[in-house]
């Protein structure tokens, strides 16, 4: 059996779908439903029939139907979406008419009202038709040619589902899979099919990643499934055999599969097949109710500009704690704790368990809690965005209000409103059991866990705490109050599944030279008023103040190393471009802050800008640097006259696109709920303990392009803090494993430890080369693919090791600058290596998510006379240019190699339009190519050779060819396949003559999608065969579609 795409993934995909409730359909029929318009992607006929069944009007006890007229209005309505104001905003619209329906006048006894009509039966999964079908060809926008997704999946007729399958005998298959998905839902690709689509995979059987539409390729997700009856049942649905007729249908079609494809098909399923993760993402994404049950209640649309779907971790807590909380028990509903560590997505966690318990509570009052004024600016927003009602109450009797209102929003507050609206309600409890209250990392808070007052008020209400944390040990008991752990997503899992990259830690000191006894002398002076226990008293204030570490020599240096280091890994690169990335520095206090700010100004080699509260808000005011001081308060003025009244506003957005600012410099706000993926690195000049350390350093964790770790380089020495940290959370009970808070962060020494591994690896690649300083050994020992591959794979690795390790000052001082420089001269050597071997061997590999990175590496680390960069392919077509690339080249052999690849390539995606000269040519170079690597035949004779039939490719014809039949490309590539037909021997310039005045004759605009007209062309040119040459019904019916085929691909 060949391991296809179709044979490994797309038959097991639709054989399990179809155990699943889908009924197949074939490509013809599928098309036929679509009134036979490859511009059509709803099966119009079934949605006509399911909308008249699943809808009608009810009116006391009596039920009537949607008139014919309304059933096509809502056709139509769906089938009219415009795509002018881009993809999502499209797929909004799509959505909430798939969600909510169409309201559609109608009259009944003479009333005439609007009644809402609905695409889906949501609350009756079984009233829906469910439908698969495979190879569905869309036409591209504005094109005339079309894209064929593997599988799409329908409910209603509407393709909610999108599959793509890979064989992972290829490279890369995920990656490629993505890449099409995105590649079609492109401006000129088929958006009018992903309009509607909800669920996207991307499967090679052992892998397979899931999204939903104008997902980025770094944020496609993978899928866990947790329900035990799914996990049971899937060795069932795997083994189960399709019926006959389905089978038969299933191989039916020639052009799709061959006899040989079913026979294997038979030989794999009369044995057990063990599940794999492709039926795993199938069974768990898109078993019909699961299906409808994501696509209502786990997708959502942020700032109606970001499609977004829930991660597995997401839908499962939520659906817990709706089951959770739905049984009432002695008038009270039962809460709980969710952890989700930093970065996984939990205020989209909370904003869709909102919407959750709005469909299915009757009447809820739903109130979110946070600790402080900023997080409660953010929720309010995230929930905005998300489309979630929501009301912000911005004063206690607001809140009061609120709370006795029965309105059908989002209740958003901080605890100390809540405070005042528990005091001025003490006397009137509010019983209702349909109350719920979301709190937000309230274990921070000085409230605790749980506030006594808010439990006496509303004593009946649902309590469920979210945090990115574990809990302390000393708050485990008061969680078990709320009803215990309802989920967690601890930090190593989330790294394991991509939802957050790992954190990097580095610890860096700032080296002062003190005069202990001048400065002992001066102290004891300046104190001499005080009494001895006053003086020890200051003392051991300021000692904890660490006013050494705020002199402004020490912030200087740290300024200067933490400008050198920015600018060194993330800042512009020789051309001036910017890596995108954005870093924080942690001041202890507001003044401290403003010389970070002064000091980064003098050196000038980071844009950046200090996020604080208002002077008269004291952050830390236990600390002496924190009381009011004129430097303070002329600086915050500055910001109200640099960025008005949104002080706050502007300089995050401005953060945020990467405009102006670099670094941010902070001291407390922002260190927690603050998201800006971007965020590569915290620079630590202050010390911070328990939850607050563990959520500050999740500030670098987030997902974004290219970012393999987030970094946190310590100069206030926290290592013993987040060792206590780590002792202080739960790790003593079933709730809570040790091993939760692994990956909270890893010595950078321990990443950097591993690059001498990398390095020996890809230097034993090259063991077997004679001669280490030609590069043509290299490029010429390179020809094997599966070389490359791992030459490819063990590069990036070193690569992004030593990065890693050329951004730790420990690496320098403990390496020794000879070795230092022979990593960075193999950098550079291997680079130029890799480079040569892409060009000559023309491979689709994508290094977009290193380049940058490495050519920072390259710039800052290499002295270069030349940058290396990535060079595009040349198309052989290019003659001038083509010849001015291979001059480049060195020797003769390398020469070749280059050719050969290039036209190799060139005829592999041209074959259609010249199959018989280009198969021919095809041939001659493997063996030119073949002969050459076995020494049988000189370099200079290859080239040679390599050359004419490269000349030959591009001309599109070889020299025995009339000069009446070179007129037109179509006709040429006709002679030379009649030339391989023996028994039509001097016949070739008639017949090519004749098939040319056939095929003119009917060429009409998009003659080559017209079914009617090829079968005219067969006819007539099929007869003349028989009846001029005698050719037998047989051979003529074959040569008939050879060159048919032809002349399509040369149209």
């Amino acid at each position: 059996m060949a391991f296809t795409e179709d044979n490994i993934s797309q038959i097991p995909a639709l054989k399990l779908l179809i155990n699943l409730g889908y009924d197949y359909l074939s490509p013809s029929e599928a098309l036929q439903l679509r009134e036979n318009r490859e511009s059509n992607v709803i099966l119009t006929d079934i949605l006509r029939e399911r909308l008249m069944h699943i809808n009608d009007i009810k009116i006391g006890s009596k039920k009537t139907r949607f008139e014919p007229a309304n059933i096509e209005k809502a056709i139509q309505k769906i089938q009219d979406i415009p795509l002018s104001e881009g993809l999502v905003q499209a797929c909004n619209q799509i959505y909430n008419l798939l969600v909510f329906g169409h309201a559609l006048e109608q009259s009944i006894d003479g009333d005439k009202k609007s009644h809402t009509i609905q695409y889906i039966d949501w609350e009756n999964p079984a009233n829906n038709y469910y439908h698969v079908s495979e190879e569905f060809s869309v036409l591209r926008t504005g094109r005339k040619d079309t894209y064929r997704p593997d599988i799409v999946l329908f409910v209603n007729g509407i393709p909610l589902a999108v599959i793509e399958c890979k064989s992972p005998t290829i490279k890369e298959p995920i990656k490629q899979a993505i890449s099409q998905h995105i590649r079609n839902q492109q401006e000129n690709g088929i958006q009018s099919l992903y309009v509607y689509s909800q669920v996207l995979l991307a499967t090679s059987l052992l892998e397979t990643k899931y999204a939903t539409t104008n997902t980025k390729e770094e944020f496609w997700a993978i899928w866990k499934e947790k329900e035990t009856q799914f996990v049971d049942s899937l060795d069932r649905l795997v083994n189960t055999a399709l019926s006959k007729d389905i089978e038969r249908k299933l191989f039916s079609n020639p052009d799709i599969r061959t006899k040989s494809d079913h026979i294997a098909y038979q030989e794999k399923y009369q044995q057990y097949v063990a599940p794999t993760q492709q039926d795993i993402f199938i069974q768990g994404l898109l078993s019909p109710e699961r299906l409808l049950t994501i696509v209502k209640d786990f997708i959502l649309f942020e700032a109606g500009v970001v499609k977004k779907i829930a991660r597995f971790q997401q839908f499962f807590s939520i659906n817990k704690i709706i089951e959770r909380i739905k049984p009432v028990r002695n008038g009270k509903r039962k809460g709980g704790v969710i952890w989700h560590t930093q970065g996984s997505g939990k205020s989209l966690t909370m904003a869709m368990l909102a919407r959750k318990i709005q469909d299915t509570i009757n009447n809820p009052q739903i109130i979110l809690v946070t600790d402080r004024i900023d997080l409660d600016g953010q929720i309010t927003k995230t929930l905005q965005k998300v489309e979630v009602d929501v009301i912000n109450a911005a004063s206690g009797k607001q809140l009061v209000s609120l709370l006795k209102g029965n309105g059908d929003f989002v209740i958003t507050t901080i605890i100390n409103k809540f405070d005042a609206a528990v005091k001025s309600l003490s006397d009137n409890q509010l019983t209702s059991h349909n109350i719920f209250v979301l709190i937000d990392e309230a274990h921070r808070t000085q409230h605790g866990i749980f506030n006594v007052n808010m439990e006496k008020v509303l004593p009946n209400a649902c309590f469920i705490v979210f945090t990115g944390t574990p809990l302390m040990k000393k708050q485990k008991n008061t969680a078990n109050k709320f009803g215990g752990i309802i989920d967690t997503y601890p930090i190593s899992e989330a790294v394991e599944d991509g939802a957050i990259v790992p954190i990097l830690y580095e610890g860096r000191l700032a080296v002062q030279d003190v005069n202990r006894k001048v400065l002992d002398k001066s102290v004891d002076m300046v104190m001499e008023d005080l009494e001895e226990y006053q003086r020890a008293d200051l003392k051991k204030k300021m000692s904890r103040a660490g006013l050494i570490t705020k002199t402004e020599q020490n912030i200087d240096q740290i300024a200067f190393d933490i400008s050198k280091h920015f600018q060194s890994n993330w800042g512009k690169d020789k051309t001036g471009i910017h890596s995108g990335f954005r870093g924080m520095v942690v001041c202890p206090d507001k003044l401290t802050a403003v010389k970070y700010k002064k000091a980064f100004d003098l050196i000038g080699k980071v844009k950046t800008e200090v996020v604080m509260s208002a002077p008269d808000t004291r952050e830390n005011n236990e600390d002496v640097h924190s009381s009011e001081s004129p430097e303070v308060t002329q600086y915050y003025e500055l910001l109200k006259t640099k960025y008005g009244q949104r002080i706050d506003e502007d300089i995050i957005q401005q953060y945020e696109k990467g405009e102006n600012i670099e670094l941010l410099i902070v001291i407390d706000k922002l260190l927690t709920g603050f998201d800006v993926p971007q965020t590569i690195v915290m620079y630590l000049c202050r010390k911070l303990r328990e939850h607050t350390l563990l959520q500050a350093i999740a500030r670098v964790n987030r997902v974004f392009p290219g970012k393999d770790y987030g970094y946190i380089i310590d100069y206030a020495g926290i290592m013993e803090e987040l060792q206590e940290a780590l002792e202080n959370y739960s790790g003593d009970d079933n709730s809570f494993d040790p091993k939760d808070l692994a990956g909270s962060l890893t010595d950078i020494s321990e990443e950097i430890n591993k690059l001498p591994r990398a390095h020996t690896d890809l230097l034993n690649i090259f063991k077997t080369i004679s001669n280490k300083q030609n590069i043509d050994e290299y490029i010429v020992f390179l020809s094997d693919q599966s070389i490359r591959d791992d030459f490819y794979n063990k590069f990036n690795v070193f690569a992004r090791i030593l990065k890693v390790a050329l951004s730790s000052i420990d690496f320098h001082n403990q390496t020794p600058e000879q070795e230092i420089k022979q990593y960075k001269d193999d950098l550079k050597k291997f680079a130029g290596i890799r480079v040569a071997a892409n060009s000559i061997y023309l491979d689709k590999i994508s290094f977009t998510q290193y380049e940058k990175q490495l050519q920072k590496l390259l710039d800052q680390h290499v002295i270069t006379e030349e940058i290396i960069r990535l060079v595009e392919p040349l198309n052989i077509l290019d003659t001038e240019a083509f010849a001015e690339e291979v001059e480049k080249l060195v020797g003769p052999r390398a020469k070749a190699e280059k050719i050969a690849a290039a036209t190799s390539k060139y005829l592999s995606i041209n074959i259609d339009a010249n199959p018989a000269l280009f198969k021919k040519l095809s041939e001659l170079i493997s063996e030119t190519i073949a002969e050459m690597r076995a020494n049988r035949l000189s370099e200079i004779e290859a080239l040679r050779r390599l050359t004419d039939y490269k000349e030959q490719a591009a001309k599109g014809f070889s020299d025995d060819i009339p000069d009446d039949i070179k007129e037109k490309t179509r006709n040429i590539a006709v002679f030379q396949l009649l030339k391989q037909e023996s028994y039509l021997i001097d016949k070739e310039v008639e017949i090519t003559k004749m098939f040319d005045e056939i095929v003119t004759k009917f060429e009409v605009v998009d003659w080559h999608k017209r079914t009617d007209i090829i079968n005219k062309i067969e006819l007539d040119f099929g007869d003349y065969l028989m009846d001029v040459f005698d050719v037998s019904m047989a051979k003529a019916d074959e040569l008939t579609k050879k060159l048919i085929d032809i002349a399509i691909a040369n149209r």
